[in-house]
């Protein structure tokens, strides 16, 4: 054994053993709060077993049936900038925690040097060689235990987050790529209706130059096919700003072959199911939830690191070496040092700094409580505003479908007695305006009834995880 190993040895022992001593533990004990929401959903919005799927077993790639869509989805979680800082905050508090756990290891490092000086005219070598123990604290209160699990769980936090951006990005772009649908078929239904004026006008130009109708039919319809064009227009306007708004969720410009520019599907996402009791367990696997409570452990802790505080700071130091005025003495006997020995610090007067930081990260601790309760309940409510939408949808479907067959069969009606001479043109306008609007607004209610599986799939905490 060579003559500085003994009293390095001597420490190893001496710290390994003070760091498997039991420390003193002073973080409040943590319990998970009580979700102060209701026991149940609202009635008005209790979900019915249907059998389907439910959020916590199902995967985006999974949620997402059409295949155009599922690869826009690919496009954008490659591509979108968003996810890609929120994974590289990920990767930072990792790297944060990992710097702060190193804390609870010694730290050692090496040294070696070689002088030559001269004095009073006669020139000499030094050489040394030596290892150091620097500032090794010894966790008798729990203060760096407390720390590095904070730093823990601000890690686990930050990674619910990516999580949470994650799941709200496939939302966005599902959501976007539907609007684009929906909007691209009220364009080509703005486009049929162009089509179906203008021949109404020809028709009614025609009629007044045989001496049929007057001429008020004829500037009526011209206004309506004005009217329509404008609304071509404007749709044209609205699915390039559409398109644009999707390129920028996915980071790049989607391949035309993956856009809905024909038609919006029946069913581009599957129906999740609720479970119809216990809400709040429900929501506890939301990500936003999740990192909420994260951030309530940490403030936790924060508090047993503010109270270790008041209490005695045991530091370690010590080195051993070796130094010869040549290289080839360095590790003969005698040219051996070494020192060893502990410091302590113990808080005397410090004007209420120490009692006012346990105030502070009690404060601290408390808001996070009110922030994770707070989220909880945002969570309940979005849910239960889901439910709420979904509750309703069929019937209004249903409704809407009969509107439309009903405005079509009105129109037929309007234009057989405006043409035997039974009825003016306006009624033609009038059954013409109720069919567009019918029309516009079962377009609409389709778009609806998607963006509800997609915002309660969200609202449930839906799985991020590629495949059940």
């Amino acid at each position: 054994m060579s003559l500085f190993s003994r009293p390095l040895l001597a420490g190893a022992v001496l710290s390994s053993t003070l760091a498997l001593c039991a420390c003193v533990d002073l973080a409040p004990a943590y319990e998970r709060p009580g979700a102060p929401v209701a026991a149940t959903w609202p009635a008005a919005s209790a979900p019915a077993p249907t059998g389907t799927h439910d959020a916590a077993d199902i995967g985006w790639r999974d949620f997402i049936v059409d295949d155009r869509l599922r690869r826009v989805v690919e496009l954008a979680i490659a591509n979108n900038r968003d996810l890609r800082i929120a994974l590289l905050n990920v990767e930072n508090a990792r790297a944060q925690y990992r710097v702060q756990d190193s804390a609870r290891f010694p730290a050692i490092g090496g040294s070696a040097g070689f002088t030559r000086a001269s004095t009073a005219g006669i020139a000499g070598n030094t050489a040394n060689v030596s290892v150091a123990l620097s500032g090794y604290e010894i966790d008798l209160f729990g203060r760096v235990k407390n720390t590095s699990d904070a730093a823990l769980q601000s890690y686990l936090g930050t990674a619910e987050g990516a999580r949470a951006a994650r799941i709200t990005l496939v939302a966005s772009v599902a959501t976007q790529w539907l609007a684009l649908a929906a909007d691209a078929e009220t364009l080509r239904l703005d486009e049929r209706t162009l089509v179906a004026d203008s021949r109404s006008l020809d028709l009614n130009r025609r009629m007044h130059d045989l001496g049929a109708i007057k001429g008020l039919p004829v500037v009526q319809a011209q206004a309506a096919a004005e009217a329509t064009r404008g609304a071509v227009a404007a749709g044209r306007a609205q699915v390039q700003q559409d398109r644009n708004a999707l390129t920028l969720l996915v980071g790049r410009e989607p391949p035309e072959d993956l856009l809905p520019l024909q038609a919006l599907p029946d069913e581009a996402t599957v129906m999740v199911d609720v479970p119809a009791g216990l809400p709040s367990r429900t929501l506890q696997q939301r990500p936003d939830v999740l990192s909420a409570e994260h951030s309530l452990q940490a403030a936790q802790l924060d508090i047993g690191v503010a109270r270790a505080a008041y209490f005695p700071t045991i530091t370690l130091t010590g080195s051993a070496g070796t130094a010869s005025t040549g290289l080839s003495g360095l590790f003969k006997s005698g040219s051996g040092s070494w020192s060893f020995g502990p410091s302590v610090t113990l808080p005397i007067l410090d004007g209420g700094a120490l009692r006012a930081g346990v105030d502070s990260a009690r404060a601290q601790r408390d808001i996070a409580l009110a922030t994770y309760d707070k989220t909880v309940q945002t969570a309940f409510s979005e849910v239960a505003d889901a439910l709420a939408v979904r509750a309703t949808l069929a019937e209004r479907l249903a409704a809407q479908q009969a509107q439309v067959r009903a405005n079509e069969t009105a129109l037929r009606f309007a234009e057989a007695l405006f043409r035997n001479g039974g009825s003016s043109y306006l009624e033609v306008l009038d059954a013409q305006r109720g069919l567009y609007g019918a029309q516009q607004s079962g377009i609409a209610l389709a778009l609806a009834e998607q963006d509800n599986r997609i915002t309660l799939y969200k609202a449930l905490g839906g799985g991020w995880k590629e495949s059940n």
